[in-house]
């Protein structure tokens, strides 16, 4: 439920549970595994479709009921939350593996395979191009990443998947122990022998990155192909090599570009903000509008039906009965036309967060360029004389190149 990272988010279903509240559901679920001894007692799934594809509250529901009957979770409690972010949307699908009337968790034996498969599926039934992994079932992407690269890449204000592409082109583009350094010191990364993690890399502000992690690449692979780190500086020699090979001068203009592209930011930033918040205003007056126009309908239909004598007259006769169906499919006509004007209204904001998203992939590019630049001449500064002159010389030229 996390507001700060994301545009606009959607509890769509609680299911199962007592409470009306996510966080309590959870908490409920948690409660009831203390009866058992498993540790593990929740299952939980992010449904992402493709990126040029906007899905509509049907859809995640559709794929988590085909998820839980393949997976053998069928009717247990679940929660499923919408996220919107950046122009995508996605859900995430939370089940209690706690058997209630047993007390027993549920095994979930392949479910990787099993789940693979229901991708594959999903992406044909919906006219989808399969993408590289599913339609050869290879291996993970090198650009998957996990919490841990996430967050310390996104410490820097750069993309963990540029990270993660700088590593494994240095990798595939070289042969040798040689040759990996000279491709890493190309994109601003330093090869060093790790204390643990054998070889790992570091930036110019001394940020560690663990080679095997961050190219994807097997450490046994690492190993076979590079040998051992043993001939390469230690972390604290390569931070000491980068501290005293880049001048201060350099440094302050590292700095300063890294300030420039965030303040690059600034106006997208207000202008998302302002997106964001009449957004979520539309979205809140078509809940209030919808909420006080079934309460009217409801009122209604409760209306036919008639109390007292009468009411048991109907009953015998059978009006009531008949009455009653009508009602009910009404509402289930109410109630479809209230999804579909949610989901008009999801996508053509989708739309304009997806316009709007298209100038800040743009400024990113841009920014991306010049950390390419940066990182050259900070390649050359680090193996050249390190006089003042040339340093000022060399910061001449980068201001020229970006």
């Amino acid at each position: 439920m996390n507001e700060r990272d994301n545009d606009h988010i959607t509890l769509l279903e609680l299911r199962g549970f007592v409470s009306d509240n996510l966080g309590n559901a959870l908490l409920e679920t948690h409660a009831i595994s203390k009866a058992t001894q498993c540790k593990q007692y929740m299952f939980s799934l992010s449904l992402n479709p493709p990126k040029d594809h906007i899905a509509t509250e049907d859809d995640f529901i559709e794929a988590a009921d085909r998820a839980e009957k393949t997976l053998g979770l069928d009717n247990q409690p679940r929660a499923i939350v919408v996220h919107e972010k950046e122009g995508r949307r996605h859900a995430h699908v939370v089940w209690s593996r706690i058997d209630g009337q047993e007390l027993r968790a549920i095994n979930l034996p392949h479910y990787k395979n099993k789940l693979r498969d229901l991708s594959r599926d999903l992406f044909l039934d919906h006219g989808w191009d399969l993408p590289n992994g599913l339609k050869t079932y290879g291996g993970k992407s090198p650009l998957n990443f996990t919490l841990e690269e996430w967050q310390q890449a996104k410490r820097q204000n750069i993309d963990p998947r540029e990270i993660k592409q700088a590593f494994r082109q240095a990798w595939e583009r070289s042969d040798s122990l040689v040759g990996l350094t000279n491709a890493l010191e190309d994109r601003g990364y330093f090869l060093a022998r790790g204390d643990r993690r054998g070889f790992v890399a570091l930036d110019v502000d001394g940020n560690v990155y663990a080679l095997s992690k961050w190219s994807g690449i097997r450490a046994s692979d690492v190993k076979s192909k590079l040998g051992s780190p043993d001939q390469l500086p230690s972390v604290d020699e390569t931070k000491a090599a980068i501290r005293s090979k880049v001048s201060d001068q350099m440094r302050d203009y590292i700095s300063q570009v890294k300030d420039r592209q965030q303040r690059d930011f600034d106006p997208l930033r207000e202008t998302h903000r302002a997106m964001r918040q009449a957004q979520r205003e539309e979205r809140q007056k078509l809940h209030d509008g919808q909420t006080k126009r079934w309460s009217e309908e409801t009122r209604i239909r409760s209306g036919r039906l008639n109390k007292g004598l009468r009411g048991l007259f109907d009953r015998l006769t059978g009006k009531a009965k008949t009455i009653q169906s009508q009602n009910e499919l009404e509402a289930r006509h109410c109630a479809t036309r209230d999804q579909k004007q949610r989901d008009f209204m999801v996508e053509e904001q989708m739309k304009e967060r997806r316009r709007f998203q298209s100038e800040v992939t743009k400024l990113r590019q841009k920014h991306k360029q010049e950390r390419r630049i940066l990182a050259q001449n900070v390649k050359h500064s680090m193996r050249s004389d390190s006089s003042h002159e040339s340093n000022r010389s060399l910061i001449r030229d980068l201001s020229l190149s970006l």
